[in-house]
């Protein structure tokens, strides 16, 4: 696997990430109220979200799937554990959007992040290539700070908070949805649920994304005019709660002009350990140095993993 195939897999997986983090997207609370009322949407997943975010941890896979929008259009599966209290990850990331169309490409990643810093094992193959180095690390403030471009500094740090989003968070969302409702009961992975929906639009969302205060006010109206522009008209949300008052299932889905997006998360075993430890340091490649060597800037990867921002 040359540099570049470093290079182009390491942004996938990180702009990946970012979306899937960003359409997944706060703290204590008694959850009391959670198996009472279920018919009463703003009761029960006020319940959840108190409940979810004191969990701090649970296992999750992942289903990303993009359409219509020619060679970025694919699937990516993320599988594993993920805290957030602290944020940390510890994935299994594999689908065609690894790939690119490269047949060098791994199937699968193993994908960790860390104190805001990522890590993917390329694997023993592309190890023997790189001096036995399988890790490729992506510290993405470290890169945007060593540049000295603010903006680019700004999408970077827009990428990580999407990232380290957890599950409350976007019960939180929902709970400001004009049209939140409660559809009915359904059985989701064998487990009992109630089902929720609700609709947000793409300003409530920027709003609710604590990076977009780092936007000046120009930043701010360019960046929803240029989402119009898109023809993103909104955030299609659903979840569904079990009866010990978690999420079990979140789906969010975005559409525009060009395609659409559809992400579905599966969570269990709240309150699990996510025992996340980097890489020794002699194993890993920095990919912004890779890129600094190879003369490209930080540009292309800032742009992947800023986008959702």
């Amino acid at each position: 696997m040359s540099k570049s195939t470093w290079k182009r897999a390491g942004v996938a997986t990180l702009s990946a990430a970012a979306l899937v983090a960003g359409l997944a997207g706060c703290n204590d609370g008694d959850a009391k109220a959670a198996g009472k009322a279920l018919a009463d949407p703003l009761q029960a997943l006020t319940a959840a979200y108190e409940k979810t975010s004191a969990a701090k941890a649970a296992k999750v896979t992942m289903t990303m799937t993009v359409e219509g929008v020619g060679a970025d259009s694919g699937t990516m599966e993320m599988t594993g554990v993920q805290s957030w209290d602290p944020a940390a990850m510890d994935f299994t990331v594999k689908g065609s959007m690894l790939s690119a169309g490269d047949p060098d490409a791994p199937e699968q990643m193993r994908m960790l992040m860390l104190d805001n810093v990522m890590y993917v094992d390329m694997g023993e193959k592309q190890a023997a290539e790189m001096d036995g180095k399988r890790w490729m690390k992506l510290d993405l403030k470290a890169a945007a700070a060593e540049s000295g471009d603010k903006a680019l500094q700004k999408q970077m740090t827009g990428g990580l908070d999407s990232m380290n989003q957890d599950p409350s968070q976007q019960l939180a969302l929902l709970l400001d949805s004009p049209n939140l409702k409660h559809v009915g009961a359904e059985k989701i992975n064998g487990m009992e649920t109630e089902h929720y929906k609700g609709t947000l639009t793409f300003e409530q969302m920027l709003a609710a994304n604590e990076s977009s205060k780092l936007l000046s006010k120009e930043e701010h109206d360019k960046l929803i005019e240029n989402v119009k522009k898109t023809g993103l008209k909104g955030y299609e949300t659903e979840v569904w709660v079990n009866k010990d008052g978690y999420p079990a299932r979140m789906d969010v889905g975005m559409e525009m002009a060009e395609g659409k997006a559809q992400l579905r998360a599966d969570y269990s075993d709240y309150g699990t350990k996510a025992a996340v430890q980097a890489p020794p340091a002699g194993e890993t490649v920095d990919l912004f140095q890779m890129l600094k060597d190879m003369g490209e800037g930080l540009e292309d990867a800032g742009d992947a993993a800023g986008a959702q921002g």
